[in-house]
Formats: C-alpha cells, structure tokens, sequence
C-alpha cells in the first residue's frame, strides 16, 4: 500500500510535458501568423504592377492615367485593388498634411462685401475629405461640364479656377481642354473622358479662356448643352493688353515694342484692331455672338480687379450662380504683399499655402502714356456698351 502511495504522485509530470508541447506549438502557431501579416503589409507597399503616382492626379484632373511600367494589362480584381492601395495611401498623406496649420497671415481684400453663409472650415474639411475618398476609390462617374470658364485670357481665370477648386462640390480639370476651338473634331467621348469623376451633387468644370473669342465656341457649346452655364473673367482692357504682351515679351523677348504693336499708324493714331491683345478686350463685339445662342441670365461676369481686391466677394457671387452653398469666405484667403494678388491659405488637396506660380504676376514694362491714353479712348465706347449689354459698370472709364 505504500509503494502504491508513493507512485501515484509520479503520474503529475506528464500533463505538464503536454501543456509545454501545447504552449511552444502556440507560440509557434503565433509567430508564423505575425511572419504572415508583415510579409502581407509589406507587399501592400512595393512597387509591383500598380498605378503610377501620375496617374491618381490625372484622375483627378480627368486624365486617363495608366499602369507602372507601361501598357501592360492586370487582371480588373488585381488593377482596381492595387488602385486602392495606392490611392489611400495618397488619402493617408493628405490628412497627414492638413494637420499642420498655416501660420498667421495678412487678410486679403479691403472694406467690399464679403460672401456670407456658414459651412466654412471644419464642416467643408469633413465633407471634402468624404467626397475625396469616395473618389480617389474610383466611384462617381465622369461628366460633360456643367459649368465653363469661357474666357478672358490674363483677365484672371486662373486665380478664379483655383480658388473654386476649394470648394467639395467643385471638380474642374486643370489642364485647358481647348475642346471647343482646337480639338472640337475628336468628339464629345474624348472631351468627355478628360473630365474627372464626380459625385451626385457635384459640379464638373473647365476653363479655356480663348473659347470667347473664338466664333463657333458659342454654338458647340449650345449644341452640347443650351443649359451649360458660362462663366467670364473681364478686367481693364488697357491693362489686360499690357499683361496679353507682357507673357509673349517674356517668351519672345525680340519683339517689337507694345508702342508699334499697337497702332497701324502712329501718326495718324489708327489703332491695330487685328493684333490678339487689342481684338481681345473689345468684349462688347465677342458678347454678341455669345447673345445669339445663350441668355444673359445664363452667363456671370467676374470682375478681375475685384477678384483682387476682394476675392471672397466675388467667389460669393460665383457660388451663388453656380447654385453651391457659400464656403468660400475671406477666411480662405490672404493678401501675398509681393505678388500682389490674394492667395489660399489652404489649396485644394494640401494644408500649406498657395500662390499661382512664377508665370503669375510679371512686372509690366513701362509704356508710353500718350499710347496708353490712346487706347483708353479707343475702348470707351466698346467699355460703355458692353456695360449696358451686362448690366454692370465696372469703372474702368
């Protein structure tokens, strides 16, 4: 009975061999998973076949984009998950970014009106950022624009087309198109595909500021849609010619001056009509082939002095025909002293400032002022007219 005793405590050892055997096939079981895991994250971040960092901004932009490495062909699964890696990755950065705050600035624009509503700050970043990962996820569809920034060219529509960039139910292409006066002949499916992807409630836009000017513009673009609204950015004649010469005397610096440019006859004072820079700034004679095939009501006309001097008034008034609620306030803007110009305190996609680029903004060259008094006289009667054409005088006579 007692050897009996005493053996039977001998049995213990055994369940604990097996808990141990357990124990290390669990950790075993454990590590391998993590093993798993990282090498899974890590192919998540190589390079392998999928979309280039180029192309998620062309989809931004409406471009087509295509795959790393040239035409090679994925299967759809494997192109559209790759797609999304890569496209929230981008996501991630950009929040990344928008945590850091731009320091003080100067408010931009003087004592004019201001565009009033709420929705501004906070309520706009959480609503963009919805809207911009539903579309960096490849949903939405493309559209033929709604909205048109029709002309002038150097009356400002760069400036405006940026700003309205700010706005989430905004989506514009950044490229000038030129579909309605250069590439009209590759059709409405080309011209469609440049646009990019919007939203239900979105607005998709473009800007080409030669299309005012331009004689068939108005009828192609009728002839897409009588509903399209029309948008165009005026600013002093005079002034806008000097800047129209300005950007060619920076690119062709052997041209002759803007003193000989602009007479036929200096003597007999006879102004140049059939060079761009003057032709351009008779808006009065382009607005009516405009008028032919669009109501006045359909077309808004920004003033691009005012887009300077106040720039969250006149993207107030742009909002508001566009039918968008009023984001873009003066809080989205400050005053760069050397430039000249109002810039965003936060750009579309980034939480630093931006100004429009080094093109922006060139010092004009000195003209003669007898010339320059020449061409405000030439102008006042266009100026008068197409005042009472659009209902507004904007002070340049």
């Amino acid at each position: 009975m007692a050897v009996s005793a005493a053996a039977a405590p001998a049995a213990e050892p055994l369940p604990r061999s097996i808990f141990k055997k357990f124990l290390v096939m669990l950790c075993s079981l454990l590590m391998s998973l993590y093993v798993f895991y990282c090498l899974a994250d890590r192919c998540q971040t190589l390079p392998g076949p999928i979309i280039a960092a180029g192309a998620a901004s062309e989809e931004e932009e409406g471009g087509g984009g295509g795959y790393l490495g040239g035409s090679a062909e994925l299967p759809p699964w494997q192109a559209a998950a790759a797609r999304r890696k890569r496209l929230l990755q981008r996501l991630k950065q950009r929040r990344r970014r928008q945590e850091a705050a731009p320091g003080e600035e100067v408010p931009a624009g003087g004592g004019g009106s201001r565009a009033g509503g709420s929705g501004g700050g906070g309520g706009s970043s959480a609503v963009g950022t919805a809207g911009s990962l539903t579309l960096l996820l490849g949903e939405g569809s493309k559209r033929l624009p709604q909205a048109i920034i029709i002309g002038v060219k150097k009356g400002g529509t760069r400036a405006l087309l940026e700003f309205l960039r700010v706005h989430p139910d905004v989506r514009a292409v950044g490229a000038e198109p030129h579909f309605f006066d250069r590439n009209y002949e590759r059709g409405l499916a080309w011209y469609r595909d440049l646009m990019p992807r919007t939203l239900e409630g979105q607005i998709t836009m473009e800007k080409t500021p030669s299309y005012f000017v331009t004689k068939e513009a108005p009828a192609r673009i009728s002839s897409m849609s009588k509903g399209t609204k029309l948008i165009v950015v005026v600013r002093d004649p005079v002034t806008r010619a000097i800047s129209d010469y300005t950007q060619t005397l920076s690119k062709k610096p052997d041209i002759p001056t803007f003193e000989s440019l602009t007479f036929k006859n200096r003597t007999t004072g006879l102004i140049d009509t059939s060079w761009s820079a003057i032709q351009i700034g008779i808006y009065a004679k382009h607005l009516e082939n405009w008028l032919l095939y669009f109501p006045i009501g359909q077309i808004l006309f920004v003033s691009g002095e005012r887009l300077i001097s106040d720039p969250a008034g006149e993207l107030g008034r742009v909002q508001d025909f566009l039918g968008l609620k009023r984001i873009i306030t003066d809080k989205h803007f400050y005053f760069n002293k050397t430039k000249g110009f109002p810039c965003l305190k936060k750009a579309e996609g980034s939480s630093k400032p931006h100004c429009l680029g080094k093109t922006k903004g060139r010092t004009h060259p000195d003209i003669d002022q007898d010339v320059v008094q020449r061409l405000r006289d030439f102008y006042r009667p266009f100026n008068m007219k197409f005042y009472q054409m659009t209902g507004q005088d904007f002070g340049w006579d």
